[in-house]
């Protein structure tokens, strides 16, 4: 999800409705398969008896982007104004509220030119929407899509709106969805002094959680600055588990185009820290990895980076990677280092291969030392299960389903 090699300056794509952008994607996620989905599952969004008395008659802030729809493909922001509910702002999310944005590219505020609403960038230097941004709301509605990873900025936006609710006295509503990953849980949990945007709190790289359970937990853990609580209600998803199998409808962000490299994001994410591209810039995002320095004899694939929608500049633009295919690699069940550790004890200077944002994604130095040293997945795996235990354990109190 992050390119932190560069921030563009450039603007985001020219704007379109929020009804016929949704439209679109429909068809740019062709390869997600709608049959997966369990036909019975209402999300928050759809289960919207419970949450529109709470909007009636006042003026609401909605965390939204593309994600945000109805079963029926209609946009939130549309079917909230149908219902007459006054909408004061839309605050949009790293890759904007139309998902267009590549990863770590700046995102201006602006207007959408359907309904005249404000739109206000939560990415940047403004992560955290600011009082003057928040005068006369009188009610919060969050609504994002995750996808169950430490990583993936999205929980960090609510760490954020949650205690700018919190500290200006607003009422926070999430509008629940399921996890795509919901039934894993694993990785190293982040420790402190390793916080960042990309991993605020200490747990592990994939937390098994949906975001209105995460909420609560951030909530309830007292994780907000100053120990803040908000107002919280979550409108949860309506005949759903977390070991349903479940396909997105839209992308969530520009580089996760399918169920495949959402299922392989977490694993491959780690690349971002590295000198190995996960296929930004070809139509395989996140489910490739390769570069121009591995050992040739070892890998049989080869993929040449090209700018595209998502990735204006991506690694390695226009020089071929030598690396592997994962399009058809079987569905994960836990979070896999083994390509990590292949793509590291085959680079050519293995001095170069990590970068210092490594030890962001991975929220420890542990993890780095431990593959330099040789350690063993096997071994490196079960440095985790302590930390794993007491984390399973502490976020039973905050499940929904």
């Amino acid at each position: 999800m992050m390119q932190f090699i560069k921030k563009s300056a450039l603007l985001a794509f020219s704007i379109f409705s929020i009804a016929t952008y949704s439209n679109t994607f429909q068809a740019i996620a062709k390869n997600n398969t709608p049959e997966n989905n369990t036909t019975a599952i209402k999300t928050g969004a759809d289960n919207y008896e419970k949450y529109l008395p709470l909007l009636k008659n006042k003026k609401i802030g909605i965390v939204t982007n593309q994600t945000g729809i109805l079963s029926d493909n209609t946009h939130l922001v549309d079917f909230l104004l149908d219902k007459k509910i006054t909408i004061q702002t839309i605050f949009a999310p790293e890759h904007g509220f139309r998902g267009t944005a590549d990863a770590g590219e700046h995102v201006v505020d602006g207007k959408d030119p359907k309904t005249g609403l404000s739109i206000i960038s939560l990415y940047g230097d403004n992560k955290k929407p600011k009082p003057t941004q928040l005068e006369g709301i009188d009610i919060m509605l969050f609504d994002l899509q995750d996808v169950g990873a430490r990583f993936y900025t999205y929980i960090s936006s609510l760490h954020y709106v949650m205690e700018a609710c919190a500290e200006n006295g607003i009422p926070l509503v999430i509008l629940d969805r399921p996890n795509p990953n919901g039934s894993i849980i694993d990785g190293p949990l982040l420790e402190k002094e390793f916080t960042s945007f990309v991993g605020m709190h200490p747990i592990p790289v994939l937390h098994g959680m949906t975001i209105g359970e995460y909420a609560k937990m951030i909530n309830g853990e007292k994780w907000l600055k100053n120990a803040v609580q908000c107002t919280l209600t979550v409108i949860p998803c309506v005949d759903y588990n977390r070991k349903m199998e479940y396909s997105l409808p839209v992308k969530p962000s520009p580089n996760l185009p399918n169920d495949q490299s959402i299922n392989l994001y977490a694993s491959l994410c780690f690349f971002e820290g590295t000198n190995v591209s996960m296929g930004r810039g070809t139509e395989k995002q996140f489910q490739i990895y390769g570069s121009p320095f591995l050992a040739k004899e070892n890998f049989n694939y080869r993929f040449t980076p090209k700018p595209n929608f998502g990735a204006k500049d991506p690694t390695y633009n226009g020089k071929e990677c030598i690396g592997e295919d994962l399009t058809t690699y079987p569905k994960l069940k836990r979070l896999e280092l083994k390509w990590l550790i292949k793509a590291y004890q085959n680079t050519s200077d293995k001095t170069k291969f990590f970068n210092p944002f490594f030890t962001k994604l991975a929220g420890t130095k542990k993890l780095q030392q431990q593959i330099e040293s040789g350690t063993s997945e096997n071994k490196i795996r079960k440095s985790w299960q302590k930390d794993l235990t007491s984390f399973k354990k502490m976020r039973v109190k905050y499940l929904i389903y």
